[in-house]
């Protein structure tokens, strides 16, 4: 059933969506004359990689630098990628993935290979279902580039303070795998775009459904500051 929900919907998401992309693809690439799509490898279920597409927000090569965290004031980014990643329209090129059947519309965010060789063993429980486009922590952390915008070290900044979070959702999900859980977490993706404390506070009613962790609960509530936290472990 999930997969059927994901080749529908991923199929009529990319024919709603394609003159949208069409022109926004037309500007990336007169930008500087190269691809409007990038293509990052991706760590798949169970093992092995795919290739994940993005509208490009970055300069050409900037996967070279060695750093995989972007913060919000990353020169990396172009001028018309602010625009793109402020709406999350680098995303929806995933729909090929998922229709594809590399990824979900609903699943733990696909990881770099170097990122899945760093995974605790109860980490590596993410890659037991499909990487997908948002989840709970996609929602919890949209803003993920301004909690790392300041930081001399943004890939640090990143693993001290989102992914130990975003690990222990990202299980939460996989433990709760549905479509209509699937149907939930897509309608506050689109409502976290226009109004993110609604979204989270339907985020938190989910989770309190779930009956998840307390403190789980408080991170996900995002009115405190985030603090260093080591990962699953």
């Amino acid at each position: 059933m999930k997969r059927l929900f994901d080749v529908v919907a991923s199929l009529a998401g990319l024919v709603l969506l394609s003159p949208v992309l069409l022109v926004l693809m037309f500007l990336v690439w007169r930008q500087d004359g190269h691809s409007p799509i990038y293509q990052g490898v991706r760590a798949a279920r169970n093992g092995g990689t795919f290739k994940m597409n993005k509208l490009r927000s970055m300069v050409v090569h900037a996967d070279k630098t060695g750093v995989e965290s972007t913060g919000a004031a990353d020169t990396r980014i172009t001028p018309l990628g602010h625009f793109i990643r402020r709406w999350k329209i680098d995303e929806f090129t995933q729909l090929w993935n998922v229709l594809k059947g590399d990824m979900s519309l609903v699943g733990p965010r696909p990881n770099t290979v170097k990122a899945v060789e760093g995974y605790t063993e109860r980490e590596r429980g993410l890659l037991a279902v499909r990487p997908g486009i948002t989840d709970f922590a996609s929602i919890v952390f949209s803003d993920e580039g301004e909690i790392i915008k300041d930081a001399d070290d943004p890939d640090a900044a990143y693993d001290k303070l989102i992914r130990p979070w975003k690990g222990r959702l990202g299980l939460i999900y996989a433990e709760h795998v549905n479509v209509l859980l699937d149907i939930k977490l897509i309608w506050l993706t689109i409502v976290a775009i226009i109004d993110k404390s609604a979204a989270l506070k339907g985020v938190e009613r989910e989770l309190r459904r779930l009956g998840v962790d307390e403190e789980v609960i408080a991170v996900s509530r995002r009115d405190r500051p985030l603090v260093p936290a080591a990962p699953l472990s």
